[in-house]
């Protein structure tokens, strides 16, 4: 299970087709691109375990690089294209990474970078970085001599602070073609192989693009990867391409179902087997309506970037429980405790934990690593949840306020600390409110110096300040003002309270 393998077989088979213009990378170009990406990394002395860092937008040729590293034992960070200076600065700072290769469309952020490290542009001239096609075109296009299975260390949201880097153990099989748990999960319960093409819709710097991506790699399928999501095009592209699997988040289906009558029916989308959907709470409307629309072939997991278990279901399970993220699956345990990590009964409502063997850490942050676990050593993402006599989850609620918006994990508190250091705020909280299109929207809460200067004017004023330090995902969307934050004496704020009010009125929960 490599691409190295498909490429011995069937060379000339797509690798990857960019969606929105056709242009094919074969699993042969992908072969000899990835074997230059690993003799370069070795000529650089990059030896297994050590960080390279990639800050690019959606190309095929991410792949080279993705199994470049994977081939020569490397953790790769794939760094949001989405993020200011600031905070790409913080994540090659945290990680360690040695090498980073920033795409040319990104240059307005990567000049202003300021973390030491060897800089690489592809795709044109950054000013300060080296051209990434001169110095790998070069390299021999063969296996380096001591191949070993690389691993992303992916920076995911938590509860508090700034994001945190997801180091999972060293595999157990150093073998560059070693099967894995999600190419297992993707084979045996989704149903995806060599005979997939996969719709990839979402920006690959996320967990789950990447991971599912290399999956199909592995397996020999076809990967068309879309640029950017459009509603529209994603349909067009499905049609065009006889796309039979993909993989979406809620807010691509409610942006697919609002589109006129007209234009849904316009293409045909008989094609797909299986649309996998995670990432975010999916309203249970919304579901049923695309059942509705496509077919029993709306699938769903649970997971998380730290990858402690996983859980899934088929819409023909879904439908006979609406509202269930699935039942149990691959290595790990799933289990439901009280807050002293007892296992709770089925229809009781507790944190929902992970038994399993592949442990993960947050990179620098051992306290934030032992939060993730209880007594017995099982492991958590802080959802809360229940599951029913058959074993199939449903969650409640989050521990933490972590924001999805659109799919996007967001920190509140990164966006509090910085409100409260504008003149005119005295105290802020920041919430996830309802959203028709994203799921939830990132709203702030503000407790001005002085109340007079509540109002419109001032509103404006912190979304513009918030724009300067962080990227537009993470910006408010919404500036409410309030006399007083609900805080207790000790100066715990009751966020839960400010949350509910914004959901009070929905019919869905968080």
């Amino acid at each position: 299970m490599h691409p190295f393998r498909h490429a011995a077989v069937t060379p000339d088979k797509p690798a990857v087709i960019v969606a929105e213009t056709g242009a094919v990378m074969t699993y042969a170009d992908l072969d000899a691109a990835s074997n230059r990406v690993a003799q370069f990394f070795r000529a650089r002395r990059l030896q297994s375990e050590a960080r390279v860092a990639f800050f690019l937008t959606n190309t095929p040729y991410y792949f080279a690089l993705l199994w470049g590293a994977q081939r020569a034992g490397l953790r790769f960070v794939a760094v949001s294209s989405q993020l200011t200076a600031q905070e790409v600065d913080y994540i090659l700072l945290d990680s360690g990474a040695e090498l980073l290769v920033a795409g040319a469309d990104l240059a307005s952020v990567a000049t202003a970078l300021e973390v030491p490290c060897a800089r690489f542009s592809l795709g044109g001239a950054i000013a300060g970085f080296s051209s990434w096609e001169d110095a790998v075109d070069a390299m021999p296009a063969t296996p380096i001599a001591d191949e070993t299975a690389g691993a992303a260390m992916l920076y995911s949201s938590g509860t508090t602070g700034r994001p945190k880097g997801i180091r999972h153990a060293t595999p157990p099989d150093p073998a560059i073609d070693a099967v894995t748990p999600l190419t297992m999960l993707a084979q045996g319960f989704f149903g995806l192989g060599p005979d997939s093409i996969y719709l990839s819709t979402a920006p690959l710097y996320h967990a789950a693009p990447l991971g599912w991506t290399m999956a199909l790699h592995k397996l020999g399928g076809t990967v068309v990867l879309m640029r950017k999501f459009d509603p529209e095009a994603a349909l067009a592209f499905i049609e065009q391409y006889k796309c039979n699997s993909g993989q979406f988040v809620p807010t691509h289906f409610v942006r697919m179902l609002k589109l006129p009558d007209k234009t849904r029916a316009k293409y045909d989308v008989s094609s797909i087997k299986v649309a996998i959907h995670a990432a975010a709470p999916c309203p249970v409307p919304v579901k049923r309506a695309m059942i509705d629309w496509w077919g029993p072939v709306i699938d769903e997991y649970y997971a998380g970037t730290e990858g402690n278990g996983f859980a899934a279901i088929k819409a023909a399970q879904w439908l006979e429980r609406a509202g269930s993220v699935g039942r149990n699956m691959g290595e790990a345990t799933l289990h439901i405790c009280d807050e002293e990590g007892n296992e709770l009964p089925p229809r009781s409502e507790g944190t929902v934990y992970f038994q399993g063997p592949r442990p993960f850490e947050y990179h620098n942050d051992a306290e934030r690593t032992a939060q993730t676990r209880n007594k017995h050593g099982w492991t958590t993402l802080g959802d809360v949840g229940w599951v029913d006599e058959e074993g199939y989850l449903y969650l409640t609620d989050r521990k933490s306020f972590m924001i999805i918006s659109g799919g996007v994990n967001i920190y509140p508190q990164e966006v509090e600390n910085l409100l409260v250091g504008h003149p005119k705020v005295a105290d802020a909280a920041v919430v996830g409110a309802p959203h028709d299109d994203l799921g939830e929207q990132v709203v702030a809460v503000i407790q001005p110096v002085n109340m007079a200067d509540a109002g419109d004017e001032l509103a404006a004023e912190l979304i513009a300040y918030c724009r300067q330090s962080l990227s537009g995902v993470k910006t408010p969307r919404r500036i409410d003002f309030t006399a007083a934050l609900p805080r207790h004496d000790t100066g715990k704020l009751y966020k839960r309270l400010i949350r509910d009010a914004y959901w009070a009125k929905e019919s869905r929960s968080v």
